[in-house]
């Protein structure tokens, strides 16, 4: 860096609000480039963010500690966000009524599948118990699956990495996915997308209509709760 811009980020740096404006310009920045993009889903706009505050962090040498002294209003945010997504859900009742045994079944299947093939993937290539335990609850929303990360002896840190990973893949994977499926339904596109892809996924689903939406966030809610309940269970199992 020139020493004029130096001293001047040496100053900028010292405000505990850095992070926070740092998150919001990238985000709009990226979410810009997203638009651009007419919505292209590789074209994620929390994947270009993230890169791009990875790049600024890099750049000038600023430690993560300074960064989440202000991005942890961001971080906060997380649990209200999640629970607002109970609007649009009582908005679509009668649909949620009409569907809830094979949802249910939907739910289980993939909540399992989600953390089984995790796992197991991670134990045939020799993973550690920690990791494995990080790993498990990667297609959970960020708070949920950090807490049961935390609870069960995994690295909190290394599962909020995995869960934003799997969310990105799955909003950039989903479309072409269910398409190639054949799926149009958009209940049960955003139900899956809610299941695999959590928080990120369904923002995606918001995106392209209100019921895929409605369905993406009842999936990542619900399939938060089952995790937690299920997987200390199996652990156990396990253990045993």
């Amino acid at each position: 860096m020139s020493g004029r811009f130096a001293d001047f980020w040496v100053y900028l740096s010292a405000s505990p609000l850095l992070g926070l404006t740092a998150t919001l310009v990238a985000y709009q920045a990226a979410y810009w480039i997203y638009q651009k993009a007419r919505m292209n889903p590789l074209a994620n706009p929390v994947a270009l963010s993230v890169a791009m505050l990875v790049a600024l962090l890099w750049f000038t040498g600023t430690p993560y500690p300074v960064y989440f002294d202000g991005a942890q209003f961001v971080h906060f945010l997380l649990g209200p966000a999640t629970v607002a997504l109970a609007v649009p859900l009582y908005a679509n009742l009668a649909t949620l009524k009409k569907n809830l045994v094979p949802l249910c079944g939907a739910l289980l299947a993939g909540s399992v599948v989600a953390a089984g093939s995790a796992v197991g993937i991670g134990w045939l290539l020799g993973a550690s118990r920690e990791t494995l335990l990080s790993l498990a609850p990667k297609s959970v929303t960020t708070p949920i699956a950090m807490g049961i990360a935390e609870k069960l002896g995994g690295l909190p840190s290394l599962t909020a990495v995995l869960v934003v990973t799997t969310g990105i893949l799955g909003a950039v994977l989903a479309r072409g996915t269910l398409d190639l499926l054949r799926i149009g339904d958009p209940a049960v596109r955003g139900f899956a997308v809610g299941v695999a892809a959590h928080g990120i996924g369904t923002a995606r689903a918001f995106q392209v209509s209100e019921t895929m939406g409605a369905f993406a966030g009842l999936a990542m809610g619900l399939n938060g709760l089952l995790t937690a309940f299920l997987f200390p269970l199996l652990l156990r199992l396990w253990d045993a």
